[in-house]
């Protein structure tokens, strides 16, 4: 599912880095150097090099890298260099200052990652931030975001706020779902019927509605959803699509999507990122660094499909020079 082509043989870190810090010398950086090693290197591999680079260098590659790069190409650079935790850390902190778009970032993170993958990432935003993510976003925020974002992070006496923008973000970042394939079709049946009647008397915020989306496993949810279109005839996002300016259905929506189908969610993203008449960069770079080694090959699937054209085709249609070459190194072009 990963898109990341790794060498069969690879030069020794040390060399690695070498070749890095050759890429850096002189009056002008060598960006193909730096894409040739890094795009094709992988998050244990980035992060031993990281850490030769600093002991023989005495300088953190990220900031060398900071220095050395500018823009767009920059950024595709340093956000994947990262270790994915650090990554999640990174982005979740710039979310928690937009509170725009940024509140689709924060769900992608809780939503596909393991319940490990996201205590690794709070970990990493506490060494790095030195507070937690739920800190930060009170912080942050003001008016009924604050309010929410603290009661759903710290204090259980506001869960009936029907502002509760952001609830599914704070249970599914606190959760720890099974992660496994059994499936309860007896409570699967049961929970499809507590969503039809959350959704039809419109409480999309009520506690069951968003412990079912937080808690259960992937497959449950699956199950759940399949019975509740075979039950009541609808998908639920499309029952939930009853206003379509609402921001919190938008986001709840979305939610569902990245839980059951995260390769149509990022689809969709990629798609809305390119079709733009300015292309959106930001959520461009984002989708292509968090995916590209967890299931990039099957989201490349389901672009072709949906737009009937490659994916990699649209990124040379929308980007150019070293910040193109980077993102179809990491999407599996082959020339890259």
């Amino acid at each position: 599912m990963s898109t990341l082509t790794v060498p069969s043989q690879i030069p020794s870190v040390a060399e690695d880095c070498e070749q890095l810090r050759t890429a850096f010398a002189g009056w002008g950086t060598n960006e193909g150097l730096i894409i040739s090693i890094l795009a094709h290197r992988n998050a244990a591999q980035r992060k031993l090099i990281q850490q030769q680079y600093a002991e023989t260098y005495g300088e953190d590659l990220l900031k060398a890298l900071d220095k050395e790069l500018s823009n767009d190409f920059e950024r595709v650079v340093l956000l994947w260099t990262r270790d994915p935790a650090e990554r999640d850390a990174f982005l979740g902190n710039e979310a928690t200052k937009r509170w725009t778009s940024s509140n689709q970032v924060l769900m992608e993170i809780a939503c596909t990652r393991s319940s490990n993958q996201l205590l690794q990432a709070r970990q990493a935003y506490h060494a790095r931030y030195k507070k937690s993510l739920e800190e930060d976003v009170a912080y942050h925020t003001t008016g009924d975001f604050r309010k929410v974002a603290r009661a759903y992070a710290f204090d259980d006496a506001a869960k009936e706020d029907e502002n509760s923008f952001l609830t599914p973000l704070f249970v599914n970042f606190h959760s720890y779902r099974y992660e496994g394939d059994e499936v309860n079709m007896t409570l699967a049946k049961s929970e499809a019927k507590i969503l039809h009647e959350k959704t039809s008397d419109k409480a999309y915020s009520d506690e069951d509605l968003i412990r079912i989306l937080a808690t259960r496993s992937k497959a449950q949810i699956n199950a759940t959803l399949n019975h509740y279109k075979n039950e009541f005839g609808n998908d639920i996002n499309k029952d939930l699509k009853t206003d379509s300016k609402d921001e919190y259905l938008a986001l709840l929506r979305a939610t569902i999507k990245c839980l059951i189908r995260p390769e149509m969610y990022f689809e969709k993203v990629l798609r809305l990122a390119i079709n733009k008449r300015g292309t959106d960069e930001g959520a461009l770079t984002r989708v292509v660094t968090t995916r590209a080694e967890v299931d990039m090959k099957i989201i490349k699937e389901e672009y072709h499909k949906r737009n009937s054209v490659p994916l990699d085709r649209a990124i040379v249609k929308d980007t150019t020079g070293d910040y193109e070459k980077m993102l179809l190194a990491l999407i599996g072009h082959e020339d890259a």
